[in-house]
């Protein structure tokens, strides 16, 4: 069943256009990955998802409810946590979970046993009584997490959860999607960390420029680039590389550069390593090694929309 079906969704903020007619549906019980780089639509669509933007046209179902007609009672069954952290600091840990799951109108007697089983499900329940100022950084975003997850909902919108936080934090908020996941929960996931949607998603869509551009899953999406090799060569000087001229070689498709590293992909069916590496001796960009890489989901990314997750 499709939890969420977004149809033609166009979204413009003056002349610049966010969304372009973005189609997407996301199945009951998935972890669904949204990726893009920055200022492809992922944040938009994720604020009218939730309520705080509306559309300029296009229809989402939500729980086969409309989002015009429904949002009160859409918005009861999901939880957001948002990038920027919506926590009040001065507040204990309790207190802060409390207040949002009052907000869902859920009793002072339940809104207890809730707001406690919240802090025990992200790690915190020792800290109910400290303010959350008190708190590092990864604790914070546990306690983002806790306050969107309080009333139980069904559908839940995770945008950057982990974002500038320690490992240690980072493996215990994942550990938690995956549990809320197993309980039920259908996630919509955005993250700048490619490795984070290949642990966690089922399927997941890439989005550029305001409309999806590939989606499936990992698999079905490395497969769009399984009939291309993936040159890395590392370079003493790389100013010395004419772009043009190794885009001119037959059976390179595209060239990345990164720090002292060009990346080549190129048709597998055409052999031009040797002509690749006769024309940078020849430049004297000064070659420091050469290795083959396997495609992964980060050059599907790059290849896709010409610039990495985290550009």
């Amino acid at each position: 069943m499709k939890i969420v079906q977004i149809n033609n969704l166009y979204k413009s903020f003056g002349d610049n256009v966010a969304l372009n007619n973005l189609n997407l549906g996301i199945d009951e019980g998935e972890i669904f990955g949204l990726l893009g780089p920055n200022g492809a639509g992922k944040s938009t669509t994720i604020n009218i998802l939730s309520g705080l933007l509306k559309q300029d046209r296009g229809s989402i179902q939500i729980f086969n409810q409309d989002l015009k007609g429904s949002l009160n009672q859409i918005k009861q069954k999901m939880g957001i946590v948002p990038q920027d952290l919506a926590i009040f600091e001065e507040l204990s840990a309790y207190e802060n979970v409390s207040f949002f799951a009052s907000l869902y109108g859920i009793e002072k007697k339940e809104r207890k046993e809730k707001t406690m089983r919240a802090l025990g499900f992200v790690g915190l329940e020792e800290k109910a009584r400290e303010k959350a100022k008190t708190f590092s950084g990864g604790m914070k975003r546990r306690l983002n997490i806790a306050c969107a997850i309080a009333h139980s909902p069904k559908l839940i919108i995770m945008d950057e959860p982990t974002v500038g936080i320690d490992p240690q934090s980072r493996n215990h908020i994942l550990n938690s999607i995956r549990e809320l996941n197993h309980n039920g929960a259908t996630i919509i996931y955005t993250t700048h960390y490619m490795e984070e949607a290949e642990l966690l998603c089922n399927r997941m869509a890439i989005i550029d420029k305001g409309y999806v551009i590939a989606s499936g899953t990992t698999d079905s999406l490395r497969d769009i680039i399984n009939n291309k090799n993936v040159v890395l060569i590392g370079l003493k000087d790389i100013s010395k590389v004419d772009t043009k001229a190794l885009l001119n070689i037959k059976g390179v498709e595209d060239i990345h550069f990164k720090d002292n590293t060009l990346q080549v992909v190129s048709r597998k069916e055409v052999i031009c390593l040797d002509k690749i590496i006769a024309y940078l001796a020849g430049s004297h960009a000064a070659i420091l090694d050469v290795k083959m890489q396997t495609p992964n989901l980060e050059d599907v990314f790059l290849g896709l929309t010409g610039r990495s997750l985290r550009d």
